[in-house]
């Protein structure tokens, strides 16, 4: 899952963007609103972090463009402790959440976790598809029970299809979700991802749809 983190406070960005990484996310950064409102209008994030105080161009306005422009990725937004009236504002410009500095770092991310679920009409934060279930608290993934090994690229590819289950998902949209902007893209290694996964989970629980993408299979559901 790919989050943009908006923030102009360099230890405070350094800190999101680090317990995301070790949460399971990928992080894109922006440090001010001109950039937050580029990336989070030419990027498919499944969600943001959103500071208001930012130079060049205030976290409201950039809420507001995204939603005018039909951006509707949830998001989070940053306020100050006395900053009641942003709240309400930021409410009202479209924030999905809200959190108060200075907050504790697993606050966020359950807040965070929640969103996305939201967003994705799951109610809990254990997923579910057969025998496979996904912990979205702890980034860990079972079949029966039992662990599954997963490397970070492995379980971002299969957190994503779990987050969609039944859905036929592309390899450039994979692409898109697993990799931050700055990283250097190929789509052909999503292949070998898939690949791995398959070894790893029950025949057939990944399936190929011939020159569209792969889909998670749901026992009993309807392709």
């Amino acid at each position: 899952m790919r989050i943009l983190i908006v923030e102009d406070e360099p230890t405070l960005q350094a800190q999101l963007a680090e317990a995301l990484a070790a949460a399971g996310y990928v992080a894109d950064r922006a440090d001010n609103g001109v950039d937050a409102h580029f990336l989070g209008d030419s990027e498919p994030y499944d969600a943001v972090i959103l500071d208001l105080g930012l130079p060049r161009m205030d976290g409201i306005t950039v809420l507001r463009k995204w939603r005018a422009a039909g951006r509707t990725m949830p998001v989070l937004i940053l306020t100050a402790r006395d900053g009641w009236h942003e709240k309400v504002a930021g409410i009202d410009a479209g924030a999905d959440d809200y959190l108060t500095k200075p907050f504790h770092m697993e606050e966020l991310l359950a807040r965070l976790r929640a969103l996305i679920r939201r967003a994705g009409g799951h109610a809990s934060a254990e997923l579910a598809c057969g025998p496979l279930l996904l912990d979205t608290r702890n980034s860990r993934a079972t079949v029966d029970g039992q662990a599954l090994s997963l490397t970070s690229h492995e379980y971002r590819v299969l957190s994503y299809l779990m987050h969609h289950p039944g859905e036929v998902i592309s390899r450039s949209d994979l692409v898109e979700h697993i990799y931050a902007q700055d990283f250097d893209r190929d789509s052909n290694t999503v292949e070998v991802f898939i690949a791995r996964l398959r070894k790893k989970l029950p025949p057939d629980m990944i399936e190929t749809v011939r020159g569209l993408g792969y889909r998670l299979a749901v026992p009993g559901g309807k392709e």
